[in-house]
């Protein structure tokens, strides 16, 4: 079996090779990638567009189904790292479904009850706002909606905004945190992305990204070659029928730099106290940094 999975990986890793990962050096300036192929830097945006508008309704389903539900305990983890606390001003840039945004809201209100300080609580409560970017209308429709199952239709702390995570409309100093969260790979300019982050922190911000990443360990690595590129646009299929947004998905994580190159970047933005934890062997990463 072993021996089978290694043939497998192999192939797909010589039918792949010439499109894997390379460093933004090596494409010429108007170029970037969309999965394995080399588009032009104005046609990305668009691309990306099409495939979360094809996958909204799905969106949380297939998270669900890729991951065997593990998505949510990353999510949970990612959380516990930003430490919220009542009155805290936060950005969750390609949140648009909600799932980071509830979770920082509802552990805001456990702070509250566990605190027992009710009148000074009430107000820092109503002074928090979680702000909830995506530059896509249909993911931020599909996260009203499940605020209100939630109960959290009318809840002013949460705020939704269509926007681009290059180009935010947030005024500079102004948010105690900033989450991305199976985001930043999409984008078009990773560059941009972090140092949007970094303008609109506040001295002593946090800067936190959940993110699909590379697995080092050999077997694994062939385990999961297998399953990102044999499995996941299967089943994307199955349940959506669409097949390509799922095949984008796994190229796009194999075109994402690797953890300590990404590490690099959020330092070169001016984050300090640059680090990341690999969750799963790498499948994901939590990379995490501070504004001072």
């Amino acid at each position: 079996m072993a021996t089978l999975v290694r043939s497998v990986a192999r192939s797909l890793r010589r039918k792949n090779l010439s499109s894997m990962y390379c460093p933004a050096s090596t494409l010429q300036s108007h170029a970037t990638s969309f999965g394995f192929k080399d588009i032009a830097e104005e046609e990305k945006s668009k691309m990306v567009g099409n495939v979360f508008t094809s996958v909204a309704s799905n969106y949380d389903l297939m998270n669900d189904l890729m991951s065997g539900g593990l998505h949510r305990l990353w999510k949970d983890r990612l959380v516990s790292k930003l430490n919220p606390f009542p009155g805290m001003k936060h950005l969750d840039v390609a949140g648009g479904t909600g799932d980071v945004a509830f979770r920082i809201l509802e552990n805001i209100k456990n702070v509250k009850r566990r605190a027992m300080q009710d009148v000074l609580d009430d107000d820092l409560i109503e002074e928090t706002r979680i702000y909830v970017c995506d530059i896509n209308p249909n993911m931020l429709g599909v996260g009203k909606k499940r605020a209100e199952e939630r109960g959290f239709g009318l809840e002013k702390s949460l705020v939704w905004v269509e926007g681009d995570a290059e180009a935010l409309s947030f005024e500079d100093n102004s948010m105690d945190g900033y989450t991305i969260a199976f985001g930043i790979r999409n984008v078009t300019h990773i560059e941009k992305v972090l140092a949007e982050a970094y303008r609109v922190l506040k001295r002593g911000g946090r800067f936190l990204c959940l993110e699909l990443s590379h697995v080092d360990i050999p077997v694994y690595k062939d385990l999961y070659d297998v399953y990102s590129f044999s499995v996941i646009p299967a089943v994307g299929e199955l349940v959506t029928g669409d097949r390509e947004s799922y095949q984008y998905l796994v190229e796009s994580v194999r075109r994402f730099p690797p953890q300590e190159q990404f590490a690099k970047m959020i330092a070169d933005a001016g984050f300090q106290k640059v680090e990341y934890e690999n969750l799963v062997g790498g499948v994901v990463a939590i990379h995490s940094g501070v504004k001072f």
